[in-house]
């Protein structure tokens, strides 16, 4: 069985400073903070956790993960041509297949609005680019949120281009 034997780390990953973040930090365990999924609310959710945070014998001191998507090709123009489809795939699933709903006014409005909107905060806060573009942004992320570490997504339609996403960002990092 793979990692059988092996002492794993328990993490729990959250968007805001409610709930997720209290129960990492009363627990005295990790957290990932979810900058992917709702980029808007990471810093909420890692001063969240760290405000209730009670050290431990196993882990003194709070432990950030920041979660992040990025596409990064040699230069600019090929990771946006890999980062393309990308919308659609980030679509909210709770918006699917919803009814149009009247909002406080009246208005008819369509719970997709809602989804095309969380759509576009991902893309706009997804780094795409060549290594050294995608580099910097990242470290003023991880400054920012004091992560311990980020951990990297890439989402693209070519499998090769995926696996050099991942493997650009940490070369360009270990140069740093």
């Amino acid at each position: 069985m793979p990692g059988e034997g092996a002492e794993g780390e328990l993490w729990i990953p959250g968007r805001s400073g409610g709930q997720s973040a209290e129960v990492a930090g009363a627990r005295r365990l990790r957290f990932a903070a979810d900058y992917h999924v709702s980029p808007a609310t990471v810093a909420e959710a890692v001063d969240g956790y760290r405000s209730v945070f009670q050290p431990s014998d196993a882990l003194d001191k709070p432990y950030v993960s920041v979660s992040v998507d990025v596409v990064v090709a040699e230069d600019d123009e090929t990771s946006r041509e890999l980062a393309t489809g990308y919308g659609p795939g980030a679509q909210h699933p709770h918006g699917r297949g919803r009814d149009r709903v009247a909002d406080a006014a009246g208005r008819t409005r369509s719970p997709l609005d809602e989804d095309r909107a969380l759509v576009q905060d991902r893309l706009d806060t997804r780094f795409v680019g060549s290594p050294a573009r995608v580099a910097d942004p990242l470290e003023r992320l991880q400054q920012a949120t004091g992560a311990d570490e980020l951990l990297i997504t890439t989402i693209t339609h070519d499998q090769a281009g995926r696996v050099r996403s991942y493997e650009l960002p940490a070369q360009e990092w270990r140069r740093r």
